[in-house]
């Protein structure tokens, strides 16, 4: 696997704040500067010192922005309003990348997964789950991840870098191509563009969690910017409502993330008893609970209609009696908590050292919560036949040959829908 020089490896154990690798864009053997996941601003400043002056920088910058975040474009020569002088200019200095994709699976129950890989030869990977009435990406935010968490595959792959905001942008674009969910209608017949025309066609990518590999507050500033580009009315125009950003319980950089980032939030808590949480949820021991649920109640615009999730994945005689049921209750009462509790049956992986409650301790501990007036339903395990669980898609793909793999995305890709 190619590994450029520029690639640090993030050695620092759990437990601490990680070093993020600071740079917006990962450098291209071929010179150019990939586009994706930069805002106007920082485009229009490229434009500039690639030798446009400033009108016509900040002009193309806002043409190119359109093309690149409304329309899912990726080829100069098809932005039909730029001038055709102009577009061999930028196809000389920029591209328009997306992840390159290693492996595509689809599950029997609708459920696609992807493997993707980084321009400096790591991989990373999304998921999609389709539901009668919506559509949810599960995106990652690190290469691998640093907090241990015990139940977890991905916490057992050493954490490398942080993604940048165009690998995590990328992985909406990219599943926008998938599921053909650009709009449709054209940019050089008129200076107004024609609702009629111009429209997206009944979408099925209607959610983002950020809940796939890494933690997002450990890469605070690459996810943000990422999100500003996802939320932007100009740009890929997702409400702020329904992106979720799920958090092992980061707490300096909760109260930031309400302020600046916006969007629901979801916080691993897996276990209310100390010990407990220390073992499967290592950074526990940094952040204690009662310091976790604080930061929680006093999350910016956490409110009755945008209530805080609260995953707990289910350990059989870890975390999963009704006294551990009681005391979720008694602790969410305390602190005030506009909150709902995801019960998520655990999903064993080769080595894992826990096995899943039995479904009736399950629908127990749901009980007690529901009784409490808490909702806490169950989540229904997707994608199983393509190991949808974290980390499980990247282990499988490591033991098939590297032609088998880009046959399979070639595959994928040539069945993807017109669009």
């Amino acid at each position: 696997m190619p590994a450029m020089a520029d690639t640090h490896l993030m050695t620092i154990p759990g437990q601490v704040n990680p070093v993020p690798v600071a740079r917006d864009i990962t450098p291209r053997a071929d010179g150019r500067v990939d586009l994706l996941g930069l805002p106007k601003k920082r485009i229009t400043e490229l434009f500039a010192d690639a030798g446009l002056d400033a009108k016509q920088a900040k002009l193309r910058a806002k043409q190119v922005f359109h093309w690149l975040y409304h329309r899912g474009e990726t080829e100069f020569s098809a932005m039909t309003d730029i001038g055709k002088t102009m577009r061999p200019w930028l196809e000389e200095r920029f591209v328009v990348g997306r992840p390159d994709v290693v492996e595509a699976q689809h599950s029997s129950d609708g459920t696609r997964k992807w493997l993707l890989r980084t321009p400096d030869g790591h991989d990373y990977e999304m998921v999609f789950i389709p539901d009668a009435d919506r559509g949810t990406l599960c995106i990652s935010s690190q290469v691998g991840c640093t907090l241990n968490c015990t139940f977890c595959h991905t916490g057992t792959m050493r954490l490398v870098r942080n993604l940048t905001p165009g690998e995590i942008v990328g992985q909406v674009m990219l599943a926008r191509d998938a599921l053909g969910e650009w709009p449709k209608g054209r940019m050089d017949i008129a200076e107004e563009e024609d609702e009629a025309e111009y429209r997206a066609d009944g979408r099925l990518l209607t959610n983002i969690v950020l809940m796939g590999m890494g933690e997002p507050l450990y890469n605070f500033d690459n996810v943000r910017d990422a999100m500003k580009l996802v939320m932007d009315g100009e740009g890929l125009g997702l409400s702020r409502r329904r992106i979720t950003l799920s958090t092992s319980g980061v707490v300096p950089a909760m109260a930031r993330c309400g302020d600046e980032i916006g969007v629901n939030l979801a916080v691993s808590l897996h276990a209310v008893r100390k010990e407990v949480r220390d073992e499967i949820v290592p950074l526990n021991r940094k952040y204690g609970i009662e310091e976790l649920l604080a930061a929680c109640a006093a999350y910016p615009r956490a409110s009755n209609s945008r209530r805080i999730t609260f995953e707990y994945v289910m350990l059989r005689d870890k975390n999963d009696s009704d006294d551990d049921a009681r005391e979720l209750v008694r602790l969410l009462k305390k602190y005030d908590l506009p909150a709902k509790v995801n019960l998520i049956p655990f999903n064993p992986w080769a080595g894992a050292p826990y096995e899943c409650s039995a479904p009736d301790r399950i629908r127990s501990f749901s009980n007690i919560i529901f009784e409490a007036g808490i909702s806490a339903p169950v989540r229904t395990p997707r994608g199983r036949d393509i190991d949808a669980a974290c980390g499980q898609l990247k282990t499988a793909a490591e033991k098939k040959s590297r032609a088998q793999l880009r046959r399979e995305a070639e595959e994928e890709a040539a069945s993807a829908p017109a669009g």
